[in-house]
């Protein structure tokens, strides 16, 4: 089975020292956001936890951790943007995180981590001509570290309506512009395009539309097959497979204006006080009602088939 951990929150940067008792002690224990009382319960262990799979501004927290991720399959997001401290107030410094992606490829292989450039928007200081330039330059950075880049543009969700009331949705003009633009420099780099859940409308141009975050691509992170229940995307646009998550909203002190995953400052702030590293959870502990269900769980993996990318068309089934 599949460990999601950076739908709601990001661990590594975080919360890694909790991530770390977790994987000592074997468990995780997950609330549902829309049902706190029910409780479920996870097992971390690699014979039947394949793959886990991060999402994160900052990797470098989770890095004294790697002996404890040995085992177990891994694929990696991480998000690199080019927004200054006006809009990701704590993401650390843009070129030390190039470097630290660099490291990471390093640590875990190059079919094993991928870049996400997003969420892209345009404003006076943040123009196409500027992401184009720094689009540039971080695939030039990353340059040999990966094979995907992912891009979507911004989606005015309340939570971002209310936290970032001057963000503007990108015109379809300006992100076929961007995105035919954004192919052609991935691909100079070794990079495939993988638009989030943006529709179809940048496969002319060379973009992968599939889904950023399918079966095959933690197949080909592990170099094994999975026999993956089926399972629909979080939202109806879609096409990745994520299940499990671990994390937790309103938690991500990363507080950038584009988050969809945090409420408001004050929440995050205020939720992140009742984290607790040996606790369970990762917000606060047990409480007198919880209803735990310890979910089943087993190894997808087909035997020791090794995956290979001429592969594809069949793993995409899932």
């Amino acid at each position: 089975m599949i460990i999601n951990t950076g739908q709601r929150t990001d661990i590594p940067a975080f919360y890694s020292e909790w991530f770390a008792n977790r994987l000592r002690e074997g468990f995780v224990c997950v609330r549902n956001p829309y049902d706190p009382n029910q409780v479920s319960r996870y097992r971390l262990d690699p014979s039947v936890v394949d793959v886990i799979g991060f999402c994160t501004k900052n990797p470098v927290p989770m890095f004294p951790y790697v002996d404890l991720l040995k085992d177990y399959g891994q694929y990696w997001f991480v998000t690199i943007t080019p927004y200054g401290r006006d809009i990701e107030p704590n993401v650390p410094d843009k070129h030390r995180l190039l470097d630290d992606f660099r490291r990471l490829s390093d640590m875990v292989g190059i079919d094993s981590v991928g870049w996400r450039y997003d969420p892209i928007f345009i404003s006076d200081r943040y123009t196409a001509d500027y992401h184009l330039r720094a689009f540039e330059q971080m695939a030039d950075a990353l340059d040999g570290y990966t094979k995907t880049a992912v891009i979507s543009f911004i989606d005015l969700y309340p939570k971002v309506r209310r936290n970032f009331p001057e963000a503007r949705e990108v015109s379809k003009e300006q992100r076929l512009m961007l995105g035919r633009e954004i192919i052609r420099i991935a691909s100079g780099h070794g990079m495939t395009v993988k638009p989030c859940a943006e529709g179809g409308e940048l496969a002319a141009y060379g973009a992968d539309c599939r889904g950023c975050m399918r079966i095959s691509d933690y197949e080909k992170a592990i170099g094994k097959r999975l026999r993956a229940p089926k399972k629909k995307g979080a939202r109806a646009e879609c096409a990745c497979y994520l299940s499990c998550d671990i994390g937790a909203y309103n938690t991500c002190r990363h507080l950038c204006r584009y988050c969809y995953a945090n409420a408001d400052p004050s929440a995050v702030m205020e939720r992140s006080m009742q984290h607790d590293p040996d606790s369970p959870f990762l917000i606060g502990n047990y409480m007198k009602d919880d209803r735990i269900h310890d979910v089943p769980q087993e190894s997808w993996v087909d035997g020791q088939t090794v995956f290979s990318e001429n592969d594809n068309a069949l793993a995409e089934g899932t």
